[in-house]
């Protein structure tokens, strides 16, 4: 792909990357093997293996987890009153839209409960064994400790395109906004209102500036991690877009991602 030549100008050596084609064909640029800690994609993970739970009844959205009237439906979307590492809610539920990396551990502590088995077990039963995400795991918190590559994330982004562990209508609702008139911050994005959000994913809506790119739809979804590592799937143009970079994300990844990730679906598109 000629949109590669532009991840040869980050400042990030060991970027790696898979760009997935309407037509379902993989494009890969960098070592796709290699394993890294991939930051909050891990709350993609961790929600799509709740959403088993509430499809196997071991629970459900509206149950009760954490402060009073805070729903599972809550916390995957980030309206449950959590800051991002507080064990005290600051806002009632429903209220905002508050990026809580506090909220998807109560949900991993809540799956436990209703499982009786630990999350990095559930993890590894209903998500990495049945895709085959060998090389995956999960290595302390389940709102950013995964372990993964991108052939592996690969597994997972075909999971999002074409969902064979939950069923259509359970995904189409989590990967479309929740709390739909929420406004909040996207932690070194910036602040929107709206801000979009399903149960787990992010979803592009009309932010802008945003790390997702101009060309991305709005019903694009997906979620960025810290230590510079993306996944996003585009339902309109039926492309997905995952990457690792090992470089801590900040202003170099708001400035070049949306500029490849537009040459990336220019140049798909045609």
């Amino acid at each position: 792909m000629r949109a590669f030549d532009l991840v040869r100008e980050w400042p990030a050596s060991n970027t790696s990357i898979c760009v997935i084609d309407r037509r379902g064909i993989a494009h890969t640029f960098g070592d796709t093997t290699r394993t890294s800690r991939i930051a909050s994609i891990s709350k993609l993970i961790t929600a799509w293996a709740t959403l088993i739970a509430v499809e196997d009844s071991s629970t459900s959205l509206d149950a009760q987890v954490g402060q009073q009237d805070c729903t599972l439906a809550h916390l995957l979307s980030h309206a449950g009153g959590y800051s991002f590492d507080g064990a005290v809610p600051i806002v009632t539920p429903g209220r905002k839209r508050i990026y809580s990396n506090t909220g998807y551990e109560l949900i991993a502590e809540h799956v436990e409960q209703v499982s009786e088995i630990s999350f990095a077990d559930f993890l590894h039963e209903a998500i990495f064994e049945p895709l085959g995400m060998s090389k995956s795991f999960l290595n302390g918190s389940a709102a950013h400790d995964v372990v993964s590559c991108v052939d592996d994330l690969v597994e997972f982004a075909l999971e999002l395109r074409n969902p064979q562990l939950i069923s259509t209508s359970t995904a189409n609702v989590a990967t479309t906004t929740q709390f739909a008139e929420l406004e909040g911050v996207v932690p070194g994005v910036g602040r929107f209102d709206p801000c979009n959000w399903g149960f787990g994913p992010e979803v592009h809506g009309t932010k802008h500036p945003h790390w997702m790119g101009t060309r991305n739809s709005a019903s694009t979804f997906g979620h960025f991690g810290g230590t510079g590592s993306f996944l996003w799937h585009d339902p309109t143009s039926n492309i997905s877009c995952v990457g690792l970079c090992e470089v801590e994300f900040d202003a170099w990844a708001m400035h070049h991602w949306p500029i490849f990730f537009d040459s990336v679906i220019d140049e798909l598109s045609r």
